[in-house]
């Protein structure tokens, strides 16, 4: 039986969601070059701090990356995208995070006019973590 054909935005955040969960750039950079062989492209980014404190540092990273690995264009309504995409990715983590320190990853993906931002954090003391994933959308 044949695959079913996923929608653009099923695509996109599929693909977000496989990027945050890359072990090392090595890894990341070759899910990249293998999501573009689908016309997806794709990004990724580290974080780590105070969650509070951080939700404004990781948008702004998530942009960043996006931009450098070209995945948007530096124009509002896909920087917008992305930001809106981060925030939302963010804000389902933040009962859990709220008041603690959280790492992870931020991972970026374009299908056509869609925006797939997954949010994958540690979130705790020391050790003990939480495991969390967050995931946004927007279309351009």
């Amino acid at each position: 039986m044949a695959e079913p054909e996923l929608g653009g935005s099923k695509r996109a955040a599929s693909a977000a969601i496989r990027m945050a969960l890359t072990v090392g750039h090595q890894e990341e950079r070759e899910l990249i070059e293998s999501l573009a062989l689908d016309g997806i492209r794709a990004a990724a980014v580290d974080f780590g701090g105070e969650y509070i404190a951080s939700v404004s540092r990781m948008i702004e990273r998530a942009v960043i990356a996006a931009k450098r690995e070209q995945v948007i264009m530096s124009t509002h309504a896909e920087e917008g995208a992305v930001a809106g995409a981060a925030h939302e990715a963010v804000s389902q983590l933040m009962q859990k995070a709220v008041g603690l320190n959280v790492g992870g990853k931020l991972s970026i993906a374009r299908f056509e006019d869609h925006i797939g931002v997954c949010a994958y954090f540690g979130i705790g003391l020391l050790h003990l973590n939480e495991i969390a994933i967050g995931l946004g959308h927007r279309v351009i």
